[in-house]
């Protein structure tokens, strides 16, 4: 469907269940993906590996955030110029993104890979672990400028209206992925580092046939010579900057929380807090490619000024997130056992009393965290960066760190508690923010604007 008649003219009912779902289902298999990847490493390769892995993971999705940082920064102001109908400026701010992700995750890889000990042994871990996790972290930088591009054009085929080619694409990264990793791991009998590597050339593989349509020409977005100038440098940076910032602060929060893990529990604890980010890995994503998905029908329609269909999309993707959160909490909190079990031996007994209490407690962050998600991609959506940014910050850093040292006299029950709290906090935040620009308010300028030309007529 041509992405103007899908943004502008279908029903909006139709267009969330075309736009969205395919949304969720990318996002439900990378998901089901990293909760293979996490099974594998723990059930394969045992509880320190386990343990070095999630130590390590946020440093892995640092070298991400500089692709997400621009591709959904791009991403805004793209469906935003396709709504005003100039597709040069759109495919120019297309072109030049891709070559900054190509050149910052070249930086980026670097410093990784150079300093990639340096930064675990930061984190106060023993040298096994040390030497586990700089294995699985170098990978993935060596890789990063043949990687780090596939989440941005994921972007890029939904703003075209490729949904399908999308969530095909992101399938089968899953697949390919999924299939190395059982090969390098339990066949080959391959180290951490066989894991990382997998991941890798599924994204690799993945990210050469997703640019195939740009490529071939096929698509409303074009390679031209980029014309770089602070306007779109700026548009950039400022529209992305709540998804980086989420990310990194996030990732900032997750190392703090690791060297408070390390000090009063230690691998047992860095192993137990590991399957709670899994089982967050597994919710979150799929609220994300709910909210991420009609990003692109937003911003079209913010710079068509159709605000009346921005406020129909809002309302389906805010009611959707809602009853999507509260399933999953039902869920996480009555499968603690199960879950537990996916990522840790069943004879390590310890690990596993450790992470059904924590599950029990971190089971209520989805009860409210779905209002911040929700909220910020709308922000992000219509170019209201600082509100989103705002967002994003709170509930992926200040917020959590305040909870840290706040609950820290309950000791491992504080961090446990951690996530619930900040999402409570997270959430009211964003009320108060929509309050003050509350999606309803677009549909009355609509209709002030309307009137205004009505009277200007008569």
């Amino acid at each position: 469907m041509d992405y103007k008649t899908l943004y502008e003219k279908t029903m909006p009912n139709k267009l969330f269940a075309v736009v969205a779902i395919p949304g969720v289902i990318s996002m439900l298999v990378s998901s089901l993906y990293q909760a293979i990847d996490g099974a594998f490493v723990g059930q394969i390769l045992g509880t320190n590996a386990f343990a070095a892995l999630n130590l390590v993971m946020p440093l892995v999705i640092v070298n991400f955030s500089i692709a997400d940082l621009i591709g959904v920064g791009s991403a805004v102001p793209i469906a935003i110029k396709l709504g005003e109908k100039d597709e040069d400026a759109a495919s120019n701010i297309f072109s030049s993104a891709c070559l900054m992700i190509l050149g910052s995750a070249a930086a980026l890889g670097t410093v990784l890979f150079v300093f990639a000990d340096n930064f675990v042994r930061l984190m106060g871990a023993d040298e096994q672990l040390v030497t586990l996790a700089t294995q699985y972290l170098r990978v993935y930088a060596a890789c990063a400028p043949m990687t780090t591009i596939v989440f941005a054009v994921d972007n890029y085929l939904r703003i075209c209206g490729k949904i399908q080619y999308s969530m095909m694409v992101n399938i089968l990264m899953s697949v390919i992925s999924a299939l190395l990793e059982f090969l390098f791991l339990f066949v080959l009998g391959f180290g951490i580092w066989g894991a990382a590597l997998a991941t890798c050339m599924g994204m690799f593989i993945c990210a050469v046939i997703a640019f195939l349509p740009f490529f071939r020409g096929k698509t409303q977005l074009r390679f031209v010579k980029p014309k770089f100038d602070r306007g779109i440098l700026r548009t950039i940076f400022v529209n992305g900057a709540p998804s980086f910032l989420n990310n990194i602060a996030g990732r900032i929060t997750s190392i703090i929380i690791n060297i408070f893990l390390l000090r009063l529990g230690g691998a047992t604890a860095v192993s137990a807090y590991g399957v709670l980010m899994y089982a967050d890995g597994f919710v979150q994503p799929m609220l994300y490619g709910l909210c991420d998905s009609l990003q692109p029908a937003v911003g079209f329609n913010y710079g068509a000024k159709n605000y009346s269909r921005i406020a129909a999309i809002e309302r389906r993707c805010f009611g959707v997130s809602g009853a999507l959160s509260l399933v999953m909490a039902a869920v996480m909190f009555f499968a603690k056992a199960p879950i537990a079990g996916i990522f840790v031996k069943s004879e390590d007994t310890a690990v596993i009393a450790m992470s059904v209490h924590a599950l029990s407690f971190f089971a209520f962050t989805y009860l409210t965290r779905w209002i911040s998600l929700a909220s910020q991609s709308y922000m992000s959506a219509i170019g209201k960066a600082g509100y989103a940014t705002a967002i994003a910050l709170s509930m992926a850093f200040v917020f959590p760190v305040l909870f840290i040292f706040s609950l820290s006299f309950l000791g491992l029950d504080g961090l446990w508690l951690n996530m619930p709290f900040a999402s409570l906090t997270a959430a009211v935040l964003a009320a108060i923010l929509l309050r003050i620009h509350p999606v309803r308010g677009d549909q009355s300028q609509e209709n002030a604007e309307g009137n205004s030309q009505t009277s200007t007529t008569g």
